[in-house]
């Protein structure tokens, strides 16, 4: 029980953290456990190599406890309402999807399955450069899915002033009688982030940073299970040929 197998432990129980906080609506906190995983996932690969600590429970469990994070908080996630539908007129394709986590889950099972198959012929599968791409766009993903959710799932803020209107107002408009706050909602988190940033136009980046990165996983997640599978038809086909 060495440190990377402790770290890949702990990614698990965060994971459990990360679940039960989004269905609680504490996204706050659900963010919080879900970058101490992913932390966890980067710091525990590291040290293997560099300290040669890799062993069989690690090669079993690290990419279990990667699968059971991801694919977990995509089931949560798909499960809020704002996420699926954008009350500012978005279509609705655009939003995240049950069609989309069906995918991603779709190359996990996938994969898993042809890993323990060609592995266990004697062959190599181990993970390539577009599988940790694909991991990175993952937890993009998730990560802006948090941010918005902690944000009062809100982008658009109007400030009514005579005949104009614009869609930023400043924190220290907040309490002007002539502004109008669309859903003035929002974390803890949040509130930091206003104040730090000084307007709440943080929020409007979020939400596009959020689609194109959903969009985006969905692609990668797509290619890399399909390159996963021609390099597995070609080991099985070597395989045979034995």
């Amino acid at each position: 029980m060495n440190v990377p197998n402790i770290l890949t432990l702990f990614r698990v129980f965060f994971a459990i953290a990360v679940f039960y906080f989004t269905a609680m609506k504490d996204y706050d906190f659900g963010l919080f456990f879900f970058v101490l995983a992913t932390l966890t996932d980067f710091l525990d690969g590291w040290w293997a190599r560099k300290f040669r600590q890799i062993t069989v429970f690690g090669r079993i469990m690290d990419p279990f406890a990667d699968k059971f994070l991801i694919c977990g908080v995509f089931v949560c996630l798909v499960a809020i309402p704002e996420l699926t539908s954008d009350a500012g007129g978005y279509p609705v394709w655009l939003m995240l999807q049950p069609w989309m986590v069906i995918v991603i889950l779709g190359r996990e099972l996938l994969v898993t399955s042809l890993r323990s198959f060609v592995e266990s012929s004697g062959g190599d599968f181990s993970a390539k450069w577009i599988g940790k791409w694909k991991m990175a766009f993952q937890c993009v993903a998730v990560i802006a899915c948090f941010l918005y959710l902690a944000g009062g799932a809100e982008r658009v803020i109007s400030t009514n002033r005579g005949d104009l209107t614009t869609h930023e107002v400043l924190v220290s408009d907040f309490f002007r009688p002539d502004v109008v706050v669309a859903n003035d909602s929002g974390s803890m988190l949040a509130g930091i982030f206003d104040f730090s940033f000084g307007t709440k136009y943080w929020r409007n980046i979020v939400f596009y940073t959020m689609l194109v990165s959903l969009w985006l996983t969905v692609s990668i997640t797509f290619i890399s299970g399909l390159d996963y599978s021609i390099n597995a038809a070609r080991m099985i086909r070597k395989f045979s040929g034995k």
